[in-house]
C-alpha cells in the first residue's frame, strides 16, 4: 500500500519534469529538452504501470528494457546536444 504510493509520487514526478521540459521544447524548438521530455514520460509511464501491475511483473525484464530505453534516449540527447554543429 505504503509501496503504491510512493511510487506513484515518483511517478507524478516524472510527469512533471516531462512537463517542464516540454514547455522549454515549445519555447526553444532544441530537441534536447523534447527528448528529455519523452525520456521522463517513459519513466512515468514505467512506475505508473509497476505499481498497476506488479504482482505479474516480479521476475520480468519489461521495467528493465524501458528504463535503459529511456536512459539511452537521454543519452543521445546529450550526445546530440554536444556533437551537433550550426
Amino acid at each position: 500500500m505504503t509501496l503504491d504510493f510512493i511510487r506513484g509520487a515518483i511517478s507524478m514526478g516524472f510527469l512533471v519534469a516531462a512537463g517542464y521540459f516540454f514547455r522549454f521544447w515549445r519555447e526553444s524548438r532544441d530537441r534536447l529538452f523534447a527528448l528529455f521530455a519523452v525520456a521522463f514520460l517513459l519513466m512515468s509511464a514505467n512506475s505508473a504501470w509497476q505499481s498497476i501491475i506488479r504482482e505479474n511483473m516480479v521476475y520480468s525484464i519489461i521495467p528493465y528494457v524501458i528504463r535503459l530505453l529511456a536512459f539511452l534516449i537521454i543519452l543521445v540527447a546529450v550526445a546530440d546536444k554536444n556533437f551537433r554543429t550550426h
